[in-house]
């Protein structure tokens, strides 16, 4: 099950980083916005809107399977990875720049991850060696 986790994550936060880098990919071909239709045009003349909704479609699926296992407050919050992921491509293919602020922020996030899934174990019913659940020794 741990593999599911981490490819499942991996791809998820692929799919969502893909997402955000086309959308700005995307925006800055089509620039200057404009509120027309020869703007809108103009957008989805570009490919990279087309990486966009794969990357939608592809994070829709990948987290709806995920749901079907994985506890909802961890969950949750690996799904919001691609924020540091999308701030590290940012750095390299916009040239924007990295502030300790923004590694502050990524170190919090990565952090509240690893919180959320050791607060999940601990709560879980532990398991025995054969699968099942292990009783905790009161008679029922």
């Amino acid at each position: 099950m741990r593999r599911f986790y981490l490819i499942g994550f991996a791809l998820l936060m692929a799919f969502d980083t893909l997402t955000q880098i086309s959308f700005k990919l995307a925006g800055n071909h089509a620039l200057p916005v404009e509120a027309n239709l020869a703007w809108l045009l103009r957008l989805f003349g570009e490919p990279w809107v087309y990486g966009a909704v794969l990357g939608y479609l592809g994070a829709f699926f990948t987290w709806m399977s995920l749901l079907k296992h994985a506890p909802i407050g961890p969950a949750f919050a690996a799904s919001h990875l691609e924020v540091i992921s999308v701030m590290a491509l940012s750095v390299w293919l916009f040239h924007e720049p990295l502030t300790a602020t923004k590694l502050l922020g990524a170190a919090a996030i990565l952090a509240g991850i690893v919180c959320l899934g050791l607060a999940e174990r601990e709560a879980a019913p532990h398991e025995s060696p054969d699968g099942s659940a292990a009783r905790s020794g009161h008679a029922a």
